[in-house]
């Protein structure tokens, strides 16, 4: 329920910016993939941060179906709607950098564009094969994991002190920003706190990114040919 609407959204979003701003700043201009990448998931990280949400509670508790509906339900009419975005900013604080705006424009995006030009270069491709995208979107996936690792255990963190709240009566805590509960992390466990589940992270997020983009790139090659083909031949 959580990938397909975020990959629909992500990937339709990114290729329509990217076009628009080449018409605008030239193709070769390098902060393409970085405004892009940004954008497109700034629009997929709000659309699905409900059912983020959602998933934390069931990971944290062992809820069914019907007991998740019903604690949703009451939440929201107790808060509102809005209480459902809850740790929104700690996921785009997440989300964007790994799409390339922030950190020195070494995030996902801008590093996948250039390990990709790079290879082709390497080999005389025109156009990425399935092997270099899978290994452009592996390295460049591993980079922004990593660095954004920080905001992805802030997040959870917030989003689990809302349920503690709620089911175990422990009182909310007043000051919640993203760089207080990092602070407070750092205080506990040290900056390591802040880089807790790198491994597991790394080996969920490294293959994903390659498959997910070698299988986009393919794809798009793949229709791409199929239509030029279609309108030389109608």
């Amino acid at each position: 329920v959580m990938a397909l609407p975020t990959t629909v959204i992500y990937f339709t979003c990114y290729d329509q910016v990217c076009e628009a701003l080449k018409s605008r700043l030239g193709k070769e201009n390098e902060h393409i993939p970085v405004l892009a990448g940004s954008l497109s998931r700034l629009g997929s990280v709000t659309v699905v941060s409900p059912l983020e949400l959602i998933r934390t509670r069931m990971q944290y508790r062992k809820l069914s179906y019907k007991q998740l509906s019903m604690c949703v339900s009451s939440k929201v009419a107790a808060d509102g709607w809005f209480s459902l975005w809850r740790g929104w900013s700690s996921t785009v604080l997440r989300d964007i950098p790994f799409s390339g705006f922030i950190f020195h424009a070494t995030m996902y995006w801008y590093n996948y564009e250039r390990f990709k030009k790079m290879m082709c270069k390497e080999v005389g491709a025109h156009e990425p094969t399935f092997f270099i995208a899978f290994t452009s979107g592996a390295a460049s996936g591993s980079i922004a994991a990593v660095i954004t690792l920080p905001f992805d255990v802030v997040k959870t963190h917030r989003q689990t002190e809302l349920w503690e709240s709620e089911t175990l009566k422990i009182p909310r805590r007043d000051c919640t920003s993203t760089w207080t509960v990092m602070r407070k992390i750092v205080t506990k466990n040290g900056i390591t706190g802040l880089f807790a589940g790198m491994i597991p992270r790394l080996f969920k997020v490294a293959p994903a990114c390659a498959i997910m983009i070698s299988t986009y790139e393919y794809g798009k090659s793949f229709f791409s040919h199929l239509n030029e083909k279609m309108n030389q031949h109608p």
